[in-house]
């Protein structure tokens, strides 16, 4: 069975959070109500252990946390507009556009060709603007399907 990486229904467009763990937790959320992730609980302890290895903010306003766990069931990319912005550990500041990449343990290979195609987009300026720019869920999940998933 192949699912899309990424659906409207796993975008937030006007996310708003306390801070990294609220907007993670807010995403996982997402990714629990559409069924691909088992267990919430779970799932966040495994990307907090990721996130306590080493903060994945990238320059930009970019929040990338990732992980692989048990408690994925098809990889997955759930997305997030945060117009306050959010801590993230990156050097230039706040998160506004926060990509959680969630994959299943034995999904190694899916992982990495994610966050990898992922990352050669975000260094783009105008990417990062048509995703700031989309005015709903739809669009920033066209935008990333057509950008980031390999066809």
């Amino acid at each position: 069975m192949t699912s899309a990486l990424i659906t409207p229904d796993l975008v937030a467009v006007d996310l708003v959070a306390t801070d990294r763990d609220d907007a993670t937790r807010q995403l996982i959320d997402l990714l629990v109500a559409a069924g691909r992730v088992t267990d919430a609980d779970g799932f966040h302890a495994d990307v907090r252990a990721r996130e306590a290895q080493m903060a994945t903010g990238m320059p930009g306003g970019i929040g990338l946390p990732h992980a692989r766990s048990a408690y994925v069931t098809v990889p997955s990319l759930a997305v997030a507009k945060v117009p306050a912005g959010v801590d993230f550990g990156a050097p230039d500041g706040p998160a506004t556009l926060v990509f959680l990449i969630a994959a299943p343990s034995a999904g190694d290979a899916d992982h990495l060709q994610i966050l990898a195609a992922l990352a050669r987009r975000l260094v783009h300026e105008s990417f990062r603007t048509a995703l700031h720019d989309a005015p709903d869920a739809g669009t920033v999940a066209d935008i990333i399907t057509r950008e980031v998933v390999p066809s």
